[in-house]
Parts: structure tokens; sequence; C-alpha cells
């Protein structure tokens, strides 16, 4: 049978006097009842501070993060709109260039569309950032592969200048023109295939465009001769010289010296035979001095 009271025993430390206390069975259930309660409650507010306290300090550092990440963004956009305006500027700039070099239209432009403030949804905004950043990408290399086309244009260009016959091969006048006329040995209408410019014997002959002697040798009429490959379908011809400076497959460039006026081969006089040939069709020189 359980009892209904419970006796508890003081006894004080060198004391022989013993105190007693009785207590209803109810009360100390009542007493442990209330421990139990209060050291679960006070569990619980503990355990609530220390997640508030972590709560507040992880939202502190979301906070945190989300200013960084919202001056970052802000920083790119701006930089992205400078870049942006750079681009355009270039685009412009290449398209001017094209239509000097005589080249197609324009490339289309990547940045077309490109602009506008992202949302504010950082996920949107960042998927936003990416896409204007692969714009830039793909606006950069349209104007690398366009600047690669003009810088190859204007090499080409700057070749075949080099290339195309400019100037007088030697200082002197002329006395026969390209064309047909009545030769000087038959008396027969012929065609004379290039200019005679008279000068004085040792008068220096140069080069009139760049490119690599093809011939250097006495030829039957046109004596001492060189002949020059200039590329693109260009030669010329010098013809009658005194002397040779230059060997075959020498490369030689504009205003190089490569002989000296003479009177040799088929020649009534000192003087400079000098020829332009286009893929082997004579020209006249005229149009090239």
């Amino acid at each position: 049978m359980s009892a209904k009271r419970f006796t508890l025993l003081v006894i004080p430390e060198g004391s022989h006097r013993v105190r007693r206390f009785t207590l209803p069975r109810r009360w100390i259930s009542l007493a442990i009842t209330c421990s139990v309660l209060l050291f679960l409650g006070t569990s619980a507010l503990l355990f609530d501070y220390v997640r508030t306290h972590v709560d507040r300090q992880e939202l502190q550092r979301l906070r945190t993060e989300n200013r960084s990440q919202q001056q970052e963004i802000g920083r790119l956009c701006a930089n992205i709109e400078d870049l942006r305006k750079e681009m355009v500027v270039l685009a412009q700039n290449d398209a001017k260039v094209r239509v000097l070099a005589q080249l197609s239209g324009p490339r289309p432009d990547a940045l077309n569309g490109m602009g506008g403030a992202p949302e504010d949804d950082a996920a949107t905004e960042f998927s936003e950032l990416q896409r204007q950043i692969d714009q830039i990408r793909e606006a950069i290399e349209l104007r690398r592969e366009s600047q690669e086309e003009v810088q190859g244009f204007l090499n080409d260009q700057r070749s075949l200048m080099a290339a195309k016959p400019n100037g007088w091969p030697v200082k002197g006048w002329v006395t026969s023109n390209f064309g047909m006329r009545n030769s000087p040995f038959t008396g027969k209408r012929k065609m004379h295939e290039g200019l005679d410019i008279a000068a004085s014997t040792g008068t220096t002959v140069i080069a009139t465009a760049d490119g690599i002697v093809s011939r250097a040798e006495t030829a039957p009429g046109y004596g001492k001769m060189v002949v020059i490959d200039h590329g693109y379908g260009f030669k010329t011809l010098y013809g009658h010289n005194s002397k040779l400076f230059v060997k075959v497959g020498q490369r030689v460039k504009r205003g190089d010296k490569i002989a000296a006026v003479g009177n040799t081969g088929t020649s009534t006089g000192t003087h400079l035979h000098y020829e332009v040939r286009l893929n082997g069709v004579p020209l006249n020189p005229k149009k090239y001095i």
C-alpha cells in the first residue's frame, strides 16, 4: 500500500537535534511536476533564445550579403553600360572603315536590343547580366572578325599598290610611244608594246614597283634586258641596257637600281625600252607614269 505521507528529516551539522517534516504525497507529486514543468519551460525558453539569436545573426549576414550583391550588380551594370557604349562607337567606326575600304556592308550588331535595368529579383538580375555579357562577347567577336577582314583587305591593297607599276623608270624624254608605228628598221606598220625613253648611256634605271627579278639576260631584239614579276599579274620589262645590276630571283623594291641605260640589241640610239604587262597583255606604260 503506497504511503500517503512522506517524512523529511533535516539533521543540521554539529547538532544532535533532528528536525522532522511530514509532507503529504500530493505535495511531493506537485513539487516534482512543477520542477519538471519549470525545467521544460526554461529549456524551451533557452532553445528559443538560442535559435532566435542564430536566426538574427543569419538574417544580418544575409542582409549584408544582399547589400554586397546589390552593390556588385550595380557596379557590373555600370561597367556593362560603359562597354556597350564603347562597342556602339566601335561598330560605327567599323562601318565607316568598311565603307571607305569598299567592303560589304557592316556586320550585324550583336548589341541591338541590349540594355535596360535588370529586375529586382537577384536570380533574374544575374540572368540578365549574363545575357548582356554574352551579347558583349558576341559583339567583340564580330568586331574582331570584321577588323581581321579589313586588315586583310588593307594588307592586300598595300601589296597591290606596291606591286602596281608607278612612276618613271629613268630620267629622260619619250621618243616613241606605245601603239602602232612605222618600224624604224623595215618601215612597215608594227605594234610598239612599250615606251622608248631617251637618256645618256649609264643613266640609272630603277624598278617601278616591288617584285622579283624573273629574267636578267641578253635577249634577241631587247639586248641586255631585265624583267620583274610584281605579282597580281603585273610584269615590267626594261630593255637595251648597257649594264645589269640584278640577278634572277632577286627581290627588289620600287626605286631600286636595276640597270643602266644603253644601246644594246635592236636599237637606233641610246634609250630605255620600257614595257608594262598585265597577265601577259601589253599596256600603255603612260597610264602608270
